[in-house]
């Protein structure tokens, strides 16, 4: 009699994930009035979005505001997170600046209380350069809050992780690179987190400032060699 064989059963196939919206913006401007307009379309997405939030932003409400067809937002944004992803990156940048005019070898070496006033002053200069970025606030939370967003922040604290840590290590020759890493990514993000608190409650920026720079300051003994 022939044998039956059992049949194995095939596994289905993985679910491929959705894949996140498009954050290219579609083209550069390359004239004076299409960067006009370019600008102009950032400016109301920020405006746009202080007023209505996150979720209710869209192209339409940009239009409006910004006076400009959905044709002409089209030919640079696909959608309104590559609006967003294009404020995160410019706010980004304006925060990240800040870090060269604190952080310098010669205040890492000056010691404890020469470097919790450095992240003080660091600090509270973020603060500031987002307070005067129109709608600095709601882009943080936006890229945070929006998965697709967020590449924008963790890439952009990965950048400034390495320079500070390429910066202690040069200050530190004795310590571990590791630990110096590792501290940099926890402070870089203090900073921020401390940033987005200043917005979310009304608490004095300098008070706030002093002590979370005394209590980030205070981990450079444990890194300096001989500690």
């Amino acid at each position: 009699m022939p044998t039956s064989r059992r049949k194995t059963a095939v596994p289905p196939p993985a679910p491929v994930p959705p894949a996140g919206p498009d954050l290219a913006t579609k083209l550069q401007p390359a004239q004076q009035r299409a960067t006009e307009t370019y600008e102009r379309l950032l400016e109301a997405a920020a405006q746009t979005l202080i007023e209505v939030g996150i979720e209710r932003l869209s192209t339409n409400l940009v239009c409006e505001r910004a006076g400009v067809s959905p044709p002409a937002l089209y030919r640079y944004f696909p959608n309104k997170y590559a609006l967003l992803h294009e404020l995160g990156q410019r706010l980004m940048q304006r925060q990240n600046e800040c870090v060269a005019r604190w952080m310098s070898p010669e205040v890492i070496q000056a010691g404890v209380p020469a470097l919790e006033q450095a992240l003080a002053g660091l600090l509270l200069e973020t603060y500031e350069v987002t307070r005067r970025t129109e709608g600095g606030v709601w882009i943080m939370r936006a890229m945070r809050a929006v998965p697709a967003l967020q590449e924008v922040r963790l890439a952009s604290h990965a950048a400034v992780t390495e320079a500070q840590t390429q910066l202690l290590v040069k200050a530190l020759p004795g310590a571990r690179r590791s630990e110096l890493k590792l501290a940099s990514r926890i402070v870089v993000e203090l900073i921020y987190a401390t940033v987005e608190m200043l917005f979310d409650e009304s608490l004095k920026p300098k008070d706030v400032a002093r002590i979370a720079a005394g209590m980030m300051a205070s981990h450079l003994q444990r890194v300096m060699p001989g500690a």
